[in-house]
């Protein structure tokens, strides 16, 4: 019965795995795209196809990131196959109630946080490797995005010193080179988030003893995780979008050429150096400093609700992951199917809000806030007076 149930969880946990890595594609399909359709470089839906097709062809291009996730954060003696699943849980739902609220938060934070907390509920803080989880994952998170932001306050400042955007030739010009620089990001997001699911599943796949310790993704995990993040992006995450193409300030072309190559460098840097970077936080980054480099009004009180999203990721998702295991753990077959019960039950209560406030791709630049109460106006105020 202990085999069956093992083979179970691992078939479970590897679906819910490409679940995950579909979330984290809308999650973040506006890190590689929010700027370029929030100046119109991109029509909405042109942008996520682009951005689904390059995050595939990315997730294929190394497997650094995904090493660091299988081998480099856990004592894979210690990580069961069901403790993998749990983290995947609370993962899943931080990464659809943050994206509720059109919050940019980290999907990556949000999954090592819910590895995290569901190996510390269950097999002890010894079963994480706290110095890499230090170098690899939370050091860069302070790091990056103000390197990121710095280097395209940097740029912005130089395009608008070296070119008149108000002109149409250099409008042109700054527009064709945000559907390459976008291109970029979409691709270089690729090679980090892609990844990550694949060093969860290669996880699980040796917990299970299916896959020899210490070596990287097959090749089945490799393109099963490059598709399912590509679907995802492709599906649009349109409610995070709004927010960092139009809630952080107010972009133009010369901003979101900067903000992106800004982005795309950052990223693919710490792609080659299997650093588990949150494309968020550096996406985020840029936008600011873009707006920074244009000396153009940041909107302070958005930046500090996605700091403060940032700030109880790790935690709120560890939490969630930390309880599922111990159900998962201590009740068996009946605490699985207790723990898929209730993460499909939070997930369907979540789209169900989202469907009351709705944000696609004909309304994303309507407005820069993402409403999750409906609002009792009525939506065209002369209309319902006449």
């Amino acid at each position: 019965m202990a085999v069956s149930l093992t083979v179970v969880l691992v078939v479970v946990v590897v679906v819910t795995a490409l679940v995950f890595d579909f979330t984290n594609g809308f999650h973040d399909s506006a890190n590689a795209m929010a700027t370029s359709v929030a100046t119109g470089a991109f029509k909405p839906r042109t942008a996520v196809l682009i951005a689904a097709v390059l995050n595939v062809v990315g997730a294929l291009m190394s497997t650094e990131v995904a090493k660091t996730i299988s081998n480099g954060l856990f004592d894979e003696h210690l990580v069961t196959p069901a403790i993998v699943f749990a983290g995947l849980a609370g993962a899943i739902l931080w990464n659809l109630l943050t994206w509720l609220f059109g919050m940019p938060s980290s999907s990556s934070h949000a999954l090592f946080g819910g590895l995290i907390g569901a190996v510390v509920f269950t097999a002890g803080v010894h079963g994480v490797k706290v110095a890499a989880v230090l170098s690899k994952i939370l050091l860069p998170a302070v790091i990056a995005p103000v390197v990121a932001a710095l280097a395209a306050a940097i740029a912005t400042w130089f395009a608008y010193r070296i070119s008149n955007p108000k002109d149409t030739y250099s409008q042109n010009v700054f527009r064709n080179g945000q559907r390459i620089s976008a291109a970029l990001v979409a691709l270089a997001h690729g090679t980090s988030d892609g990844q990550k699911t694949m060093g969860v599943i290669t996880l699980v796949l040796i917990a299970a003893g299916v896959q020899a310790g210490g070596t990287g993704p097959q090749w089945w995990v490799v393109i099963a995780a490059g598709l399912a993040i590509g679907l995802g992006t492709y599906s649009g995450g349109w409610r995070i979008m709004r927010t960092l193409g139009r809630g952080v300030t107010d972009i133009e072309t010369p901003q979101g050429f900067a903000a992106e190559m800004s982005s795309t460098a950052a990223i693919l840097a710490s792609s080659h150096l299997g650093f588990a970077l949150s494309t968020t936080h550096v996406t985020t980054g840029s936008v600011i400093g873009s707006g920074l480099g244009r000396r153009t009004a940041v909107r302070w009180a958005v930046v500090g609700k996605m700091a403060v999203a940032w700030l109880i990721t790790l935690p709120g998702a560890g939490l969630v992951g930390g309880v599922a295991a111990i159900v998962v753990s201590q009740g068996g077959f009946a605490g699985l199917i207790v723990t898929l019960v209730a993460l499909t039950g939070g997930a369907g209560f979540i789209f169900h809000r989202a469907s009351k406030t709705k944000v696609d791709a004909d309304n994303v630049n309507d407005h820069h806030k993402v409403a999750v109460i409906p609002s009792s106006a009525p939506a065209n105020p002369a209309k319902a007076a006449a």
